[in-house]
């Protein structure tokens, strides 16, 4: 595996594998889950979607997690680091499959990754670029402390859409994490 694994009380964060590829598939294949991360995905494309993850973690020592359910060992998603070329900043971002939503997985996991994130590759700030419709993304930054800091846009292709921009920095992250 390229990167460590995180644990969680409920989860298990680690870099994909490729036994990942049927739950991905699955999360890009429903129009719910996919709504506000790049839109419905063939079997082809999330095989893509998987490979640019890993392929992260081998160029830049970072990426998204797969997030594991302790409990079943089910894949419900994918969080953390995300930074692509000319990206907005140092992301922590989710995205979970309908089954895992309600139940906090994101904010849980998140938590953990921007802790690993300021932590292992210092990081000074965290965003999450957030499609201004998507209520449920904007809960989970808001639980985790960020705040809206501006709008802007992600590069090609998806620039066709104002995100909001939500994050903090990590004496802020810090400081509420002591509190």
């Amino acid at each position: 595996m390229l990167g460590p694994t995180l644990y969680t009380d409920r989860l298990i964060l680690r870099p994909p594998v490729r036994e990942d590829l049927d739950g991905w598939a699955a999360f890009m294949a429903d129009p719910e889950s996919a709504r506000f991360v790049g839109g419905l995905q063939s079997r082809h494309g999330s095989w893509r979607g998987l490979a640019a993850v890993t392929g992260s973690w081998a160029l830049q020592g970072f990426g998204m997690f797969s997030v594991i359910e302790r409990a079943s060992g089910r894949w419900m998603g994918r969080l953390g680091p995300w930074q692509p070329e000319e990206w907005p900043g140092t992301e922590v971002g989710w995205g979970l499959a309908r089954e895992a939503w309600g139940k906090g997985y994101a904010t849980e996991g998140s938590a953990a990754a921007i802790d690993w994130a300021f932590e292992r590759l210092g990081w000074t700030e965290v965003i999450h670029t957030i499609d201004p419709a998507n209520e449920g993304s904007r809960k989970v930054a808001a639980r985790l402390g960020s705040t809206l800091l501006r709008l802007g846009r992600l590069p090609a292709p998806f620039d066709n859409v104002e995100m909001e921009i939500w994050g903090q920095s990590r004496d802020a992250w810090r400081a509420r994490r002591r509190a």
